[in-house]
């Protein structure tokens, strides 16, 4: 939770289980408790395995993960020395700081996705030059 980076190793082997233990702590979250992730988000996150966009999804999810992330220090820093009062204005959705904030994390994804597709048409004329076809 501190952002301290990791590696867990077995101990007679010394294969890396870190995505391993990751995947498991996932597991265990989203059984208890509240789930973050939907039913759909999860079909729709496995229907990515084996297609050709697979490598393409993991870099946006990465990407995007980490654009919230950057707005959460933010909002954590904006909202510091602030009353339970003052919280519950600062994280209304209708407030104009909640706003700004919120709408430069979707440009930012909005960004992040057209960056994607800019990759994945090069990567498309790449492929079909190479074949001596031509758009």
């Amino acid at each position: 939770m501190s952002s301290t980076h990791f590696v867990v190793r077995d101990a007679k082997t010394n294969e890396d289980l870190t995505r391993s233990i990751l995947l498991q702590i996932i597991l265990e979250e989203e059984a208890g408790g509240a789930p973050m992730f939907t039913e759909a988000v999860l079909s729709n996150i496995i229907r990515f395995y084996g297609d050709a966009m697979q490598s393409f999804m993991g870099a946006y999810l990465e990407k995007n993960v980490q654009s919230f992330m950057d707005l959460q220090v933010k909002m954590a820093e904006q909202s510091k020395g602030l009353s339970p009062e003052m919280w519950a204005q600062f994280m209304n959705a209708k407030s104009p700081m909640m706003q700004g904030m919120m709408g430069a994390y979707v440009e930012q994804s909005k960004n992040v996705f057209t960056q994607m597709q800019e990759q994945m048409q090069k990567q498309s004329e790449q492929m079909l030059s190479a074949l001596g076809l031509k758009r």
